[in-house]
């Protein structure tokens, strides 16, 4: 039953009653009826989520018209190319291939709807990336070294940098090996040398004794697994050598043939180590050694003191050649060229002297490339660059998410396993998001303002723009980059955004003209005062990056669930590519996500965490790592600490216990039983003395740790302690490669072999045993292979992959 509809009449102001002349139309005040108030919400619901959709449907027709589902064609086909390489086996390429045909075939033969062809297309991109990445492994085809081991290295030098302290290193192409042979040889090797005279050129022929070991897994499980980007670079070992190694004749020497391609590729590599030389020796210290990385990507040279304080500061990126280096030096000499040209007005009345700068700035560009080293960074910067430089030849915007796209499609099919990398993921992060951020701000509707057209308030305004567009880029590129940088390095820069501030008009103004000026003038001799130049605008950076880097302000974060970063990320390429309000979906799934992972309770971390080669060991607490090292290795324990989020280092208690056998470090040796009983003993009151949770230790034999729950962790360098440690310990750990099945006692054995096969281990203690986490659960793809190599049968065996521990755990 409907209500009565009211009708008020109202007077007009000032006017009183009587008159009704002065009273005005009456007012229909219209109220809901019964009926309507009395819906149901399960009825109004369908009916609002249908209103919903239609406005969903809308909007997606609006993107389309766009043209903005092209710009999600890179993330299939990377999409498609990371689930391949995360896959926990090779799929069948032939299999891949047909899928790939039917898909093809159904986008061409699909009816008319659009939303059907959509999808085909978006599954058959992914069907795309992930043949990509299989054609990608099986064109690499590296050869990783299986195993640790000293030999007799001979090679040719293909690329080298020094470090500034004497120390060079060098990418040796291997030639042989001897004493002993390695049967599996890798092709190419990194190799550290030190005390030689002088450093050795590009294509000599060097042979030195070596120590070399297979590129590291990941530090802990879920963390980065270095042996991946070293199988597509085509790096197999990485070493050093015992004392200087020497120049062997050519002629003597073994011969490697060489193609044309492979001579030019020499010739450009000296070139550069050649450019290297001559700017650290016209600019001494870290000054040389920054602007030479500027230019050859060669930042070995840098002091670690100033390279810490770049990376706390939030400026490590100027080093790398990437997009800014790229932009700005392509946007020098655009504008630089362009200006020159103007002041002939014949040329600029006849010829179009805008693509002619752009051809200028893409040779210099390309030049810029070249001599780079062929960096990841400056690989994918010069393709973006190319392509928006190329896009100013068909007068179409050089700036514009549909080149960023096209940029990232070359990439992703030339190097699909460049998807997963940090380099690859940030830098695309930090392009979408600014120029995301600069169409919005192109198309936001601005009122003209007379008084900022005064020609005495125009310099002002500039000067604001300039400093605001640094300010804005700043901003955007820090936030977009932020999730990419807790995944990968698990901490956050606080004080980035001052540091980028201050900086970004010295590199625009002072280091990048300069620069680009010297590289002209160096073919002259002429150089050296633009050099100087470059070097002033460095010393004011190097300043800022250690006074902002004082202020601390690193956060630590530790590891994201995969879950979180994935969501995370989709939310963000919607945010970007999309232009509609259908962007704030984005929005919402990032703040949703994160909100939800606020709430989540935190993972339990590990009790106990275990590298991959058994020699260092650490018990977790609350707010430090106990570890069997008195100076644990850096490049491993700085990821525990960064991925767990521990700062404090608590070194072990060195005792002077039972001296090593007499035979020395031979680890074939036996214990006589007088000996061993001393040990045992000796272990079994160590742990009963020591603190919780903190190793006590003799140097060079064992070390052992009683942990909170009663349990004993025993670590031990020569494998003579092995009895003793098994009697006395919960938990036995060594890095000898042993073909002991188990330990009599009982107790848990982790050694070089196992380890060999599983990579780094996390060790909780729960109420239904220990909970083992590994870093590898099988061994198939091709990046994993040399870890399942047995060199005694020369073939690969998967024997015992399925066991964490030697004792069968």
């Amino acid at each position: 039953m409907q209500e009565l509809t009211t009708v008020e009449l109202r007077p007009e102001a000032g006017e009183g009653l009587a008159d009704s002349s002065s009273f005005s139309p009456p007012v229909v005040v219209r109220r809901p009826t019964r009926t309507q108030s009395a819906t149901p919400l399960r009825h109004r619901l369908p009916a609002a989520a249908s209103q919903l959709l239609r406005a969903g449907m809308r909007m997606l027709g609006e993107e389309a018209d766009h043209g903005r589902l092209l710009l999600f064609s890179p993330v299939f086909l990377g999409a498609g190319s990371a689930v391949w390489f995360l896959a926990a086996s090779d799929f069948p390429l032939i299999a891949s291939l047909l899928c790939l045909l039917a898909l093809t075939v159904a986008v061409l033969i699909a009816s008319r709807r659009a939303a059907v062809r959509a999808t085909l297309l978006a599954l058959s991109l992914v069907a795309c990336g992930m043949v990509t990445a299989q054609f990608e492994s099986r064109r690499a085809s590296t050869v990783i070294l299986d195993s640790a081991v000293t030999t007799t290295v001979t090679g040719r030098v293909e690329r080298r940098e020094g470090d500034g302290r004497g120390r060079w290193r060098y990418i040796l192409a291997v030639t042989g090996t001897e004493a002993p042979q390695v049967k599996r040889r890798p092709e190419r090797i990194t190799a550290i040398a030190r005390g030689a005279d002088a450093a050795f050129e590009i294509g000599d022929l060097i042979t030195g004794r070596a120590r070399l070991t297979p590129p590291a897994g990941p530090a802990l499980p879920e963390l980065n697994d270095f042996s991946f980007s070293a199988y597509f670079d085509g790096i197999g070992a990485n070493g050093f050598f015992y004392g200087a190694p020497t120049k062997v004749d050519v002629q003597a020497g073994p011969q490697a043939a060489r193609s044309t391609a492979e001579a030019l590729l020499e010739g450009l590599y000296r070139l550069r180590s050649g450019i290297g030389d001559r700017i650290r020796s016209i600019l001494p210290g870290d000054t040389g050694a920054f602007a030479a990385a500027l230019v050859t990507d060669e930042r070995r040279a840098i002091s670690d003191a100033t390279t810490e304080a770049l990376r706390q500061s939030g400026l490590a990126h100027i080093i790398a050649i990437s997009g800014l280096n790229m932009a700005l030096s392509a946007g020098i000499f655009f504008v630089g060229f362009r200006m020159l040209l103007s002041l002939f007005p014949g040329i600029a009345e006849a010829y179009p002297t805008k693509k002619i700068a752009a051809a200028g700035a893409l040779i210099a560009v390309t030049a810029y490339f070249l001599i780079s080293g062929f960096a990841v960074s400056a690989e994918r910067a010069f393709i973006m660059m190319a392509i928006m430089l190329i896009a100013v030849f068909f007068d179409r915007p050089s700036i514009s998410l549909r080149n960023v796209a096209l940029s990232a499609l070359v990439i992703i099919v030339i190097s699909p396993s460049e998807v997963l990398g940090p380099s690859f993921q940030m830098s695309f992060a930090a392009t979408l998001a600014l120029v995301s951020g600069y169409q919005l701000w192109k198309d936001r509707r601005v009122r003209e303002n007379a008084f900022l057209k005064l020609p005495i308030i125009r310099p002002f305004v500039t000067v604001a723009g300039f400093f605001g567009g640094v300010f804005l880029t700043s901003l955007i590129g820090g936030f977009s980059t932020a999730l990419f940088s807790i995944e990968h390095f698990h901490r956050l820069t606080a004080y980035g955004l001052p540091a980028n501030l201050a900086t970004m008009p010295i590199i625009s103004f002072i280091i990048m003209p300069a620069g680009l000026l010297a590289m002209l003038l160096m073919p002259f001799g002429l150089d050296v005062w633009a050099w100087k130049v470059v070097g002033f605008g460095l010393d004011l950076v190097i300043a800022v990056a250690k006074t902002v880097s004082g202020w601390g302000g690193n956060i630590d974060v530790g590891r994201l669930p995969a879950w979180y970063f994935a969501v995370a990320v989709a939310g963000f390429l919607l945010l970007t590519l999309l232009r509609s309000r259908l962007r704030h979906v984005g929005t919402s799934i990032i703040a949703v996500s994160t909100l939800i992972l606020l709430l989540l309770p935190v993972p339990r971390p590990p009790d106990l965490v275990i590298s991959e080669d058994g020699s260092l060991v650490a018990v977790v607490e609350a707010v430090a790592m106990a570890s069997n090292r008195e100076r644990p290795p850096d490049f491993i324990f700085d990821q525990w600490q960064r991925a767990l989020v521990l700062p404090r280092h608590d070194p072990p208690k060195m005792l002077d216990g039972p001296a090593i056998p007499p035979e020395g470090e031979d680890r074939r040796v036996r214990l006589s039983r007088d000996q061993q009983n001393e040990a045992r003993t000796a272990m079994r009151a160590a742990a009963a003395g020591a603190d919780a949770n903190r190793f006590s230790c003799v140097k060079k034999a064992w070390c052992t740790s009683r942990l909170g729950n009663g349990q004993v962790v025993t670590v031990i360098e020569n494998a003579a302690y092995l009895g003793p440690a098994c009697d006395a310990a919960d938990i036995v750990v060594t890095s000898v490669r042993l073909r002991f099945n188990n330990c009599r006692s009982g107790a848990t054995l982790f050694t070089g072999e196992t380890l060999r096969r599983t990579g780094s281990i996390e060790l909780r203690f729960t109420d239904a045993g220990l909970d083992v986490a590994t870093a590898f659960d099988a061994l198939s793809r091709p990046w994993m292979r040399h870890r399942a190599y047995d060199w005694r049968s020369n073939s690969f065996t998967e024997s015992g992959l399925a066991n964490v521990s030697d004792s069968g755990e």
